[in-house]
């Protein structure tokens, strides 16, 4: 008998894959400098390096929705969440730069296919509770990126070697999965569903919107340091300041976020969000004082906590394209937007300057509340 999608249970199994996925990707991040010793290359190489990862989650990605509509997503999430904690380990023991380029390419892949499953799952189980639950999936997601960030950086700096740290926190990612397992919803596989669906109609315009607001996160991570030291509005060893308070923001803004969805719909969080986000660039690239600047942060974080979230939500909603499917293509496209972004800014940057490139970010998030009325359709 397969389990109602309305139960406690099944929401927190739901949050422990969104903290699982958080918690895995994480853990990589301090890392990185450890294994660009260990294997001996340098900046130019590790970066091809890093792009197997990109390369594994979009491969993943781009059949992670059509397996999770054919299957369901539960395999997908189990399968994922232990390949995340399988490959951890390697990541500090490759020697090579093949072996890690391999390594990364397979994380990446188990980060891609837990991450489209785990929202096809959320979805489901959203739509059977009949109220917003979607922020506060993706905040624990944020929640276990930091968690598994600060654990990774204190147990390297208190001496503890990469591949000791990366042992203990896979054997907490496996028990993690072990019981999500039996709670997560086994009955989400739809047998005569195509295996493949061309994006288009309204999915394609979520798919942009989700693009445009990774890249702007995106954006935030890899360049805003530099851009508020290159504005001489924060010391160099202090520009990362501004993304510390950007995640905060929005992981405080995705706990509040269903609560604020329920209340006024997804279309007003939407054109709200979107706006806030903007004003928040604005602020950021007007600032004049570097307290003015760090609240533009905080502006921006709250502002997109709550975009994505509700983009998933309508991709489940709509009937253009099987939902899994759908949602399979705006991460794909999401990611992507992540992925391009640092390359796509610096390109820009280079011909117009940093502080450019940022405004041609904000014109581009104003497509969030331009197109808010069309997403939404039929409901509020």
């Amino acid at each position: 008998m397969s389990l109602s999608a309305d139960r406690p249970a099944t929401r927190t199994a739901t949050r422990l894959a969104f903290l699982v996925a958080g918690f895995g990707m994480a853990c990589w991040a301090p890392l990185v400098p450890f294994a660009k010793l260990h294997v001996g290359v340098d900046e130019g190489e590790l970066g091809l390096l890093l792009l197997c990862i990109g390369l594994g989650s979009i491969s993943a990605m781009v059949a992670a929705g059509p397996v999770s509509a054919r299957f369901g997503s539960k395999p997908v999430i189990v399968a994922g969440g232990l390949a995340l904690a399988a490959t951890l380990p390697f990541l500090a023991i490759a020697a090579t730069p093949l072996a890690l380029g391999a390594t990364l390419f397979v994380f990446g892949g188990a980060l891609g296919s837990i991450d489209v499953a785990m929202n096809i799952h959320a979805v489901e189980v959203e739509r059977a509770a009949a109220r917003p639950l979607m922020s506060g999936f993706h905040a624990l997601f944020s929640i276990g990126g930091f968690a598994g960030a600060a654990l990774m950086t204190v147990f390297l700096t208190a001496g503890i070697p990469p591949v000791a740290g990366t042992l203990i926190f896979a054997a907490l990612i496996v028990p993690a999965i072990l019981l999500a397992s039996p709670r997560l919803l086994a009955a989400t596989a739809a047998e005569n569903e195509p295996l493949f669906v061309r994006p288009r109609g309204v999915v394609l315009l979520l798919a942009i919107l989700a693009a445009a607001t990774f890249l702007v996160e995106g954006a935030m991570l890899d360049w805003s340091a530099l851009l508020i030291a290159e504005e001489g509005l924060a010391a160099r060893d202090q520009a990362g300041l501004g993304y510390i308070l950007f995640s905060i923001a929005m992981t405080i803004g995705r706990l509040g976020g269903d609560r604020l969805t329920a209340r006024i719909g997804d279309r007003s969080t939407l054109i709200g969000s979107g706006m806030l986000a903007v004003a928040g660039l604005v602020v950021l690239l007007t600032a004049s004082a570097s307290a003015v600047a760090l609240a533009g942060f905080l502006l921006v974080g709250f502002g997109a906590s709550n975009i994505v979230p509700v983009l998933f939500r309508r991709a489940g909603s709509q009937d253009a394209m099987p939902p899994a499917l759908a949602i399979g293509a705006i991460t794909t496209m999401g990611y992507a937007g992540i992925l391009a972004g640092p390359a796509v800014i610096g390109f820009v940057a280079h011909g117009v300057g940093l502080s450019a490139a940022f405004w041609m970010l904000a014109g581009l998030l104003c497509l969030v509340p331009l197109s808010a009325a069309v997403v939404t359709k039929g409901t509020r």
